[in-house]
């Protein structure tokens, strides 16, 4: 049992020390990005801010994507309407370039500035260390790693320690020596944090192994197959910008990358940034007008409902306010929790050199 717990806790030293610096990395990465929209809002007010968007209806906020859309069709990727931080409609075009356009009076607005651009780059190093191709598995290994094996261990690690005695597992000694606080730190945050970290990188991985997991939650759906929601005939592209879906918002239009693509329309029940289940629509149409695909959250199957809600529970946005807060805490704790092992790894080694070191008295 004894060499049990030394392999053991051998695993965690040396995983924390590897995978355990990816871990704080994208901890903290993902940390800083919780507050985007709020960040970008403020510092981007002429291109993403619009007085009293709520009270827009949904025929104005389409009938200015189509007249925006008839002056550039031809030369659009995708139409973003109003949605999370940005009240304004951007347009992508073939040339990379985004342009924001007035809601309301479609007048121009302006172009990308810096500023979304960091964030845009923030979350590519989030996910990717944007290293093309192999980055986001890099990530997405390192954020299962750190799930399975490095909270595993140390859970395994403390409730060897502390079983007998649970209360001083979960106790800091502030006045105690440097040595003593930081190991304190580094049990009790680990603890304290275990849930919404596993949470975090649970949802987090699903990013990276999308397939996997599908096929894994898919388990849930039985036998049953989703129903197909099918759209009359006699709505065509234009009809589809001039008529509002009567549950969800229009959020997005992606347009064919060549003449066999189709028209990508995406939308969601909630414009804006708000707690609750993440729900949402998609509909693919070709340039005939004919209808390749459409889903709902209401006749989604159980695995592609709970998939939904990865992104809300990995950002924290599906409780509100107080969930983005333990969001932005917990992806801090990685960091701490490598760094205290570090420090911890470091005192051992120097309490083991000054044991092993002779002991020479001085000369007569």
């Amino acid at each position: 049992m004894n060499h049990l717990n030394k392999t053991i806790r051998k695993i965690h030293l040396w995983l924390g020390i590897s995978c355990g610096l990816l871990a704080s990395f994208s901890g903290l990465t993902g940390a800083l990005y919780v507050w985007q929209p709020e960040i970008t809002a403020a510092l981007n007010p002429r291109l993403l801010t619009v007085r009293q968007v709520d009270s827009l209806p949904e025929e104005t906020l389409m009938q200015t994507a189509s007249q925006l859309i008839k002056v550039h069709k031809d030369s659009l990727v995708r139409v973003n309407l109003p949605y999370r931080e940005q009240q304004t409609i951007s347009l992508l075009f073939n040339n990379g370039t985004t342009r924001y356009y007035h809601p309301k009076t479609t007048s121009f607005l302006g172009t990308k500035s810096a500023s979304i651009h960091y964030f845009e780059q923030l979350l590519n190093v989030h996910r990717t260390l944007a290293i093309p191709i192999i980055g986001k598995y890099i990530m997405g290994g390192s954020t299962i790693i750190f799930l399975v094996i490095i909270l595993g261990s140390g859970m395994f690690i403390w409730w060897k320690a502390y079983k007998s005695r649970l209360k001083k597992g979960f106790q800091i000694k502030w006045k105690g020596k440097k040595k003593r606080l930081n190991y304190d730190l580094h049990k009790v945050l680990g603890v304290y944090f275990l849930i919404p970290l596993i949470l975090i990188a649970l949802s987090g991985a699903y990013f990276t192994y999308p397939t996997y997991y599908k096929s894994v939650l898919s388990l849930l759906d039985g036998t049953k197959k989703a129903q197909n929601q099918q759209i009359e005939s006699r709505y065509t592209f234009t009809q589809l910008l001039r008529i509002p879906d009567t549950t969800y918002a229009l959020r997005a239009i992606y347009f064919p990358k060549d003449g066999t693509d189709s028209y990508h329309f995406r939308y969601i029940q909630d414009r804006f940034i708000s707690p609750g289940l993440r729900k949402s629509k998609e509909l693919k149409i070709t340039e005939a007008n004919q209808v390749i695909s459409e889903t709902s959250y209401e006749l989604a199957p159980s695995s592609d409902k709970i998939a939904l809600q990865f992104y809300p529970i990995h950002t924290g946005e599906i409780a509100g306010l107080a969930g983005r807060i333990l969001v932005f805490i917990s992806g801090l704790v990685p960091l701490i929790l490598y760094i205290t092992g570090i420090r911890m790894y470091w005192f051992k080694n120097k309490n083991r050199t000054k044991k092993s070191a002779p002991n020479v008295s001085s000369p007569k």
